[in-house]
């Protein structure tokens, strides 16, 4: 697969996953060893894990909306800037119900195999500003790697 269908099955996945909640079709473009790496979840998430995250987080923010600000390919690497949309209607993850609409950026760094499946995604989120549009304390610098 050329860079350009790297990236456009990029924006696929984001699109079926985040914003549609689709998981299986998105998980029909995953390699059967998917590894999902994040700095939301403290642990490596198989391809069940994954979707389990994103329903979990979709439960709890009906309305979340991911755009996808910058995408960039190089050989079988894809790596994404997206701004995740939306407010918490229901308490998820150890977050509360907000009533704020809230933006959190984020990095992922896509990996492909010679197959053009997704081997593996490791996302960085913008956690500090996330609590903070919550109103939540700022975490002391050892605990800033953990969700």
């Amino acid at each position: 697969m050329s860079v350009d269908d790297l990236k456009r099955r990029v924006r696929q996945h984001i699109d079926l996953t985040w914003n549609r909640g689709r998981l299986a079709l998105a998980e029909q473009l995953q390699s059967r060893d998917f590894l999902y790496k994040s700095s939301f979840v403290g642990h490596p998430l198989d391809s069940r894990g994954y979707c389990e995250l994103i329903a979990r987080i979709r439960e709890g923010m009906p309305g979340l909306e991911v755009i996808v600000e910058e995408c960039i390919g190089e050989g079988r690497k894809v790596v994404t800037w997206s701004t995740l949309i939306g407010s918490i209607d229901r308490p998820t993850l150890g977050y509360p119900v907000s009533d704020r609409i809230i933006s959190i950026s984020a990095m992922a760094f896509w990996s492909f195999n010679s197959l053009g499946e997704i081997e593996e995604i490791c996302t960085m989120f913008d956690m500090e500003s996330f609590r903070a549009q919550l109103s939540l304390n700022s975490r002391p610098y050892a605990e800033k790697a953990l969700p």
